[in-house]
């Protein structure tokens, strides 16, 4: 089997399963109970904050462990929303973003909210200067996603946060779900990160939301008061460790191995831009290392998807939240690719876990798929 649909999710790591299950029978005892068994389990949870907080540049107590990146998403947004409404009621986000932020949007826009939307260029990157434009003095929020989920476009994060410095009364929120242990992302001027467990290699349903001292969020839950009183619900302590153990290993494979995984990232882009049917949406000069996303003219994506399942080698259409629908892509539509290359759009990506020889076999597989579906139109 050849996995390329990272972006989706990512296999656990076996050193993940081992220390959740590790915890998980060992200490699972309520980290709130008042006995000795229930502080140690508190303990190890503090411990896991303390870890994480280290290896994101931050403080323990800006770190609140969450469910994943929709959780994170939606806490950070109608969180810093809510708290402050009063200052004012408009929120600047991009056209690209998860589905789990531009759905949160229409929902603050059905509270009264105004959103704007930020365009991107043919490479799916936003303007610094459209987001200057677009600051107003009610502007409470701006919401811009650090890796684009189906092209890998790569925003211009620390140009934004120099903007917007001089704006106190604005919050920047930073979706890093793709870009975590790909592409390094500076949170130092950044108000509220967003990252998720189960695409570095950890498990599914842990995440972190990064939010600075400085910052307040309404809590979408009321509940007993667990991480400071802003995600409340019984801790998840053995999913808090496997996380951390998750990131120190990507991180790790960050530092030693970020160079291969753009090789075979660039690989397929060449091999694929040698194919005459096939339209390249991934800007390698402006993207992340690990996705590549094209559509093949004429011929529907989940055509493709099921195709090359056949072969063992698994990719996406687009978002994985999405792809069901069988839409085309707004992220693709965006960056003024036509309906019938958009519909067609597919998107590998990729993992430290994966080689080169997994690369070479999918543009096999995909050429061989290629010229059978052209056959058939004929």
């Amino acid at each position: 089997m050849i996995y390329f649909d990272n972006s989706a999710t990512t296999k656990p790591l076996n050193a993940c399963v081992e220390t959740y299950a590790k915890v998980a029978t060992n200490y699972f005892a309520n980290p709130s109970s008042l006995h000795g068994y229930g502080s140690k389990v508190s303990e190890l949870h503090e411990q896991a904050r303390i870890l994480v907080a280290g290896m994101l540049g931050t403080l323990p107590e800006e770190i609140i462990f969450t469910s994943g990146g929709t959780e994170s998403n939606n806490m950070a947004i109608k969180g810093v929303t809510g708290f402050y409404r009063n200052r004012g009621k408009h929120v600047i986000t991009t056209a690209i973003e998860h589905p789990s932020v531009q759905n949160t949007m229409h929902s603050l826009e059905a509270q009264g909210f105004e959103v704007t939307r930020l365009p991107v260029d043919a490479s799916g990157v936003v303007s610094v200067e459209d987001l200057k434009s677009a600051l107003r003095e009610d502007t409470i929020l701006v919401s811009v996603m650090h890796v684009n989920n189906e092209v890998g476009s790569v925003q211009p994060i620390g140009a934004i946060a120099e903007v917007l410095k001089t704006r106190p009364q604005t919050f920047f929120h930073v979706d890093h779900v793709q870009g975590l242990t790909k592409v390094a992302l500076d949170v130092a001027d950044v108000d509220l990160v967003s990252i998720s467990g189960h695409k570095i290699h950890g498990l599914n349903g842990t995440g972190v939301l990064i939010k600075k001292k400085h910052v307040s969020v309404m809590p979408l839950l009321d509940g007993g008061g667990q991480e400071f009183g802003l995600r409340n619900g019984t801790e998840n302590t053995a999913g808090v460790v496997a996380f951390a153990k998750a990131l120190r290993i990507g991180l790790e494979e960050q530092k030693a191995h970020v160079a291969d995984l753009e090789a075979i990232r660039d690989y397929l882009l060449d091999a694929l831009a040698g194919i005459p049917e096939v339209s390249i949406h991934t800007d390698k000069n402006q993207a992340a290392p690990h996705i590549c996303c094209f559509s093949v003219v004429g011929h529907r994506g989940e055509i493709l998807v099921h195709a090359l399942e056949k072969y063992e080698i698994y990719v996406s259409t687009t978002s994985a939240c999405s792809s069901r629908a069988k839409l085309a892509s707004s992220t693709l539509k965006a960056m003024r690719v036509t309906d019938e290359e958009a519909v067609g759009a597919v998107r590998v990506s990729l993992s430290y876990q994966n080689a080169m020889a997994e690369a070479e076999r999918f543009m096999e597989a995909i050429q061989e798929i290629i010229k059978n579906l052209n056959e058939v139109v004929k």
